[in-house]
């Protein structure tokens, strides 16, 4: 590939990322999906109840119509955004019977090769991730440590200049994560991914940001077990006709005094151009639906109006940018089938985006278009601070580390007193779809 790994890190964990990583995209989707995968253009669906969200999904009505069976189809376009990365070939099996240590010894060499791709190693030591394959959290970190290494991969071979920094960081009360930053690059001024992966005791503060979501929470003296991992990112380029990003997928799961697990999903991906063009508000958006068809046609139209009212910026009446999808609460039909989901929104981060950044990187601008970047990042800065969840559930937990909490911050942001666009300028243009949120793919 373009980027070489060995910037990332001097150590064998990033450089044997080199090799492999072709082999491991085939592997990934079959075995993170819990299920084979027909060929593309091959007949029969499988079929789901649909995906459900908040307190009243178990008993209410359901999100979506069905799974599709070709989950791998997605998998290929975000292997596809990596010039390096070549596509696996089908090797037929040996049809001899293999005994139990064979294949446990297979599936172990499987997970250490994938493993050897991510930007680190995993915050679980690998010896407990062997211990419980098929469990959701194995499946989940695994997922957004492989999602943070294709991103932080086609960032780096985009910006051809600047490398990332690899931060592992542990948290004493329980857990860890890794934190990549790219700063002052050719293409990204600044350019964030971070997992976390963490556990411990939920703190009041927390709990009662939960509970106004509707959420029932019995604690035992007080103390309220919980598990949560998740990969977030905002990617801030330096050509202000080139969009940001964000994406966060998550999941959370709490330990009640009488021994019942809640569990749930969350996450959504958005887009905030400092400047509307259409072609790349379509593109972004019918990736965003592609990826949300394969589990129920419903669920597309519905997170696309979550993410248009969650990022809204009350004190100013508009959005902070032309959306995406978002979801949270997400707790039925089932584990797999709604990880399965996830994992497909997952995969369509670097399709979604890539295309943009390349098309608009080497783009030319004005001063007068610099300065309207800078004010449109301290909008972004205020929804940041002030309303968003993450954000804040971060700063609440114990032992959070606000450095990585903080990386969506823009390196640079302006305010300026009373500032008004001209009217009819593609500045009132954007603030335009800002206020009033449009349809993309119909």
């Amino acid at each position: 590939m373009a980027l070489h790994l060995g910037r990332l890190s001097s150590g064998p964990w990033c450089l044997a990322a080199r090799v492999g990583c072709g082999e491991l995209r085939a592997w990934c989707g079959r075995r993170a999906a819990g299920r084979s995968c027909r060929p593309p253009g091959t007949a029969g669906t499988e079929h789901c109840r649909g995906l459900g969200y908040g307190p009243a999904a178990r008993g209410g009505a359901r999100l979506g119509t069905g799974l599709a069976a070709a989950l791998a189809g997605l998998a290929g376009l975000a292997v596809a955004a990596f010039g390096h990365v070549q596509r696996a070939e089908m090797v037929p099996r040996s049809s001899a019977a293999r005994s139990p240590s064979a294949a446990q010894e297979e599936e172990e060499d499987e997970l250490g090769r994938r493993c050897s791709c991510f930007m680190a190693p995993p915050v679980t030591d690998l010896r407990e991730l062997r211990r419980r394959p098929g469990d959701i959290k194995t499946k989940m970190e695994l997922l957004i440590l492989e999602t943070q290494a294709q991103v932080c991969q086609a960032l780096a071979q985009v910006d051809g200049g600047a490398s990332f920094s690899v931060d592992r960081w542990e948290r004493k009360e329980g857990g860890g994560g890794i934190s990549c930053v790219l700063q002052d690059g050719r293409v990204f001024e600044k350019a964030g991914v971070s997992i976390s992966v963490v556990h411990g005791n939920l703190s009041e503060e927390a709990a009662k940001q939960m509970r106004s979501r509707g959420k029932v929470l019995k604690t035992k003296d007080g103390k309220l077990p919980f598990s949560a991992m998740g990969v977030s990112s905002v990617i801030h380029p330096k050509n202000p006709h080139a969009p940001t990003i964000h994406f966060n997928y998550r999941y959370f799961e709490i330990e009640e005094a009488d021994g019942n697990k809640q569990w749930w999903f969350g996450g959504g991906c958005d887009l905030t151009p400092t400047y509307l063009n259409q072609e790349d508000a379509v593109h972004f958006h019918r990736t965003l639906k592609e990826a949300c068809d394969q589990h129920g046609p419903d669920l597309y139209p519905k997170f696309k109006k979550w993410c248009d009212d969650y990022f809204f910026i009350t004190h100013r009446g508009e959005r902070r940018g032309i959306g995406g999808i978002f979801f949270d609460d997400l707790d039925s039909p089932s584990k797999e089938e709604v990880f399965s989901f996830v994992q497909s929104c997952a995969q369509a981060v670097v399709p979604s985006y890539i295309p943009l950044v390349k098309k608009h990187c080497e783009d030319s601008f004005t001063p007068q278009e610099k300065l309207w970047q800078q004010l449109r990042r301290g909008r972004y800065v205020e929804f940041n601070l002030l309303y968003d969840r993450g954000t804040k559930f971060g700063l609440f937990t114990p032992g959070s580390r606000i450095e990585s909490i903080l990386m969506s911050l823009p390196l640079t942001a302006r305010w300026e007193y009373m500032h008004s666009p001209s009217e009819n300028s593609k500045e009132a243009e954007i603030l335009e779809v800002l206020r009033h949120p449009r349809d993309w793919v119909h």
